[in-house]
């Protein structure tokens, strides 16, 4: 499954980055894989190709918080897998730092990992298979070992340099040396190597530099120590052992020499010959190092250790035969062997008391060594200036200059795929990936002597070729008599000297004699002496001539050696590009592999939401379809009762003339009646009343809805109940007429009708409501 992210806030853009005329060469990262310990265990890391891991979560872990399985993929330089042997892992990069050694440039590996991942045995080993340590020393010797310096010409002073000795000084050094017993003695070739080291590396495993400049004596010098707490301890130092008062070890200083490189004050540095002494001199020092036994392992290293192989150059003289007395012709290069110890969890090795504390000050250094790496990167991708702490922490102090382009760094990151390290395993895996972007500066070449090269090969030819000579001649014996031959010879070809006995004073004939004699040998001499000025100035002429071709094919060598070293770099570069290249296409081929499996979830996600979307579209067509039907019967029912309310409407307005014409009726009849009693009154006789016209049917009032009742029976239910009100004429005030008592009781008979009439109205009225209202209320 792949994780999906969710897009947060948009990124600094970076800065752009300076340009600068120096190549830089990224930091070599790469991966070894340990075999489990159990085969049942359970195992998250998983070797996708040369280059590549991926890491499982475990059973435990494998749900993040969307519920999907985490799987993350890292890139390296190159990634070995269970099966790589030790002398594979030399080859591809250790091998490459010793051709620099040698070439006079500088070195840091270092392994990096969790406790247990197999730090101390890639750079150490086990009998029958040595680590990168012995068999980096195992090449340098067998480099080196016809062209090395004899002991004590060339030694290191106090001040990270070298000095230069002649012999009879190198012999007086070792003399003083051997008589003080306060400095450690350099140990001997003869003495019998430690049985731990003695089939670490096969005859048929060892290597060798083919380019090694001849013309120079080379001396290896090799210290060891060990960053425990955030001390610097000498582990090869002979302090003297009291065994009442027992001292702790002093630690040591860092210093900054005139280079502006960083070193060790008053570290001890043995000068060694061969590879066994150098065997010897880190088992002694690997004797005094710091391990404790812990929850994770049983041989835990507590401290940062660190080999320095340190390789001294000096040039022979003109004549090929001793050292150019000249330190400044001296170069010097290191190569450091960092062996860091394990990151861990005190949850987990249950730490306490001093292994607590241990435990702090190693994962406090690894932080600091991380937070360089993180500045490191920022300055160089954004183009930022900020200080680099390499002061906090004594790992990252004592190898700043390697960052500051003073070298090549290498780094191993040692894995233990097991279940139970796969939290710590995915942090190292982050800051290996973090520690590929920093760049490193490549370091230049140096200064290379002026003397002519060849300079040992040329002295041993013609030492040879005097002795083959001799041996020719019957050996250097019979040098002088052959010597003596030939003057013997030269002296008979002269003119023999005549008698030179004088008997006579008065002899005048040997004496002429003899003078001319002398005087024709004289000028034989003569002769003799100008054509050998004449032959040793052809002689002479002839070496200049041969020196200044000699000098022309030199200079022509070195153009060619320059041009030679341009296409190397052009190879280089071109190499570099096709890593590159094949890199970014590795990466390439991961992100398509990405995209695509990016473009099958959302495959997926779209055919999901297809279906999801028909469903929803056949759902929203029953629905409308409900709509439909709902609001056709809707309609319906709003049809029928807008009849309903019609007819309603109509009886009410029906309801409502015949109520009209009540009143008008009432009020006629009242008018009528009234003007009846008035003209019967005025008349003075009485009349009979007009019979009462019929009211209009009051049928229609008594429709209604017929429902059942309880009972059994039915029951009118009226939808209008109106009511009547009773109007009450006022009746017209009692004026009695003072005159006449007839006329008075002719008014109180009008008034006893009319108030029979309203009588009567109001009967009926109350007839009428009674007749409106429903069965339950009347």
């Amino acid at each position: 499954h792949f994780i999906i992210h969710r897009r947060g806030k948009t990124p600094r853009r970076p800065c752009p980055k300076k340009t600068s005329n120096i190549e830089k060469d990224p930091v070599g990262v790469y991966c070894r894989i340990r075999p489990l310990g159990a085969e049942f265990e359970e195992c998250c890391v998983e070797m996708i190709s040369s280059s590549t891991i991926q890491l499982h979560a475990p059973d435990g872990l494998k749900a993040n918080r969307n519920g999907e399985y985490k799987e993350t993929q890292y890139s390296f330089k190159k990634v070995f897998g269970i099966k790589t042997t030790q002398m594979e892992l030399f080859e591809d990069i250790a091998k490459p730092l010793i051709e620099d050694l040698i070439h006079c440039k500088n070195g840091l590996l270092f392994t990096y990992g969790v406790t247990g991942s197999g730090k101390t045995f890639t750079m150490t080993g086990s009998p029958g298979e040595g680590g990168l340590l012995p068999r980096c020393l195992d090449m340098l010797f067998n480099s080196i070992g016809p062209f090395q310096a004899k002991r004590f010409v060339i030694k290191t002073d106090d001040k990270n340099g070298v000095e230069i000795q002649n012999q009879v000084d190198a012999l007086l050094e070792r003399q003083k040396r051997d008589s003080q017993q306060s400095v450690p003695k350099t140990p001997s070739s003869r003495q019998k190597t430690d049985p731990e080291f003695a089939d670490m590396i096969s005859p048929e495993e060892a290597c060798k530099s083919e380019n090694v400049d001849e013309d120079c004596c080379y001396s290896v010098f090799v210290s060891y120590i060990e960053i425990y707490n955030n001390y610097i301890y000498d582990l090869l130092e002979d302090a003297p052992f009291d065994p009442i008062r027992p001292k702790p070890p002093q630690s040591k200083i860092l210093r900054e020499d005139q280079n502006h490189n960083m070193y060790v004050a008053g570290c001890t540095e043995v000068e060694v010959k061969s590879t066994e002494e150098a065997f010897e001199v880190f088992w002694k020092g690997q004797k005094k190092r710091r391990i404790a036994n812990t929850q994770l392992n049983r041989e835990s290293s507590r401290s940062h250790s660190v080999f320095i192989m340190k390789l001294a150059q000096a040039p022979l003289d003109a004549d090929g035969d001793h050292i150019l007395q000249d330190k400044n012709q001296v170069n010097v290069s290191q190569l450091c062997l960092v062996d860091l110890a394990g990151s861990e969890r005190t949850s987990r090795t249950r730490a306490e008391g001093s292994r607590l504390r241990e435990a702090g000050n190693i994962n406090q250094s690894l932080m600091t060594l991380r937070t360089c790496i993180e500045v490191l990167r920022e300055n160089q991708m954004c183009g930022t200036n900020k200080m680099v702490p390499y002061r906090d922490s004594k790992v990252t102090h004592l190898f700043k200059n390697y960052f500051d382009g003073e070298g090549k760094v290498r780094m191993i990151v040692c894995v233990n795929p097991k279940a139970d390290d796969y939290e710590e395993t995915m942090l190292v895996m982050r800051f290996a990936e973090m520690t590929q972007e920093v760049e490193v500066a490549r370091p230049v070449d140096r200064p290379i002597c002026g003397l002519a090269a060849g300079r040992r090969h040329r002295n041993q030819a013609f030492r040879d070729e005097l002795s083959r000579r001799l041996e020719e001649r019957g050996g250097p014996s019979t040098a002088g008599n052959d010597l003596l031959e030939f003057v013997i010879l030269l002296i008979d070809s002269f003119p023999a000297l005549p008698p030179c006995e004088l008997v006579d004073p008065a002899d005048d004939q040997t004496l002429p004699r003899l003078i001319e004699v002398l005087e024709r040998r004289h000028c034989i001499r003569q002769k003799m002496t100008e054509q050998l000025n004449r032959t040793s100035n052809t002689l002479k002429s002839m070496l200049q001539q041969f020196d200044s071709q000699l000098t022309a094919k030199e200079n022509y060598l070195h153009d060619q050696r320059g041009k030679l070293g341009e296409k190397d770099k052009i190879i280089s570069n071109q190499k570099m590009e096709i890593e590159r290249l094949e890199k970014k296409s590795k990466m390439l081929e991961y992100k398509i592999d990405i995209l695509q499996k990016t473009t099958n979830i959302y495959e997926e996600d779209k055919r999901s939401l297809q279906h999801e979307l028909e469903t929803q579209e056949q759902r929203l067509q029953r629905e409308l379809s409900e709509r439909r039907r709902m609001e056709q019967r809707m309609q319906g029912m709003v049809t029928d009762t807008r009849l309903k309310w019609e007819k309603e409407c109509e009886r009410r307005v029906n309801a409502k003339q015949l109520e009209m014409q009540n009143k008008l009726w009432v009020k006629d009849e009242k008018l009528k009646q009234l003007k009846a009693i008035v003209t019967e009154s005025s008349s003075g006789c009485p009349t009979e009343r007009p019979e009462k016209p019929e009211r209009p049917s009051r049928e229609r009032d008594r429709t209604g809805d017929v429902f059942k009742t309880r009972g059994g029976g039915q029951a009118v239910q009226f939808t209008d109940i109106e009511t009547l009100k009773q109007e009450c004429p006022t009746a017209p005030s009692r004026k009695r007429r003072s005159g006449s008592g007839g006329g008075a009781a002719q008014m109180d008979d009008i008034e006893n009708r009319v108030s029979c009439l309203v009588k009567d109205d109001s009967l009926y009225m109350m007839s009428f409501i009674c007749l409106k209202l429903p069965n339950k209320q009347t």
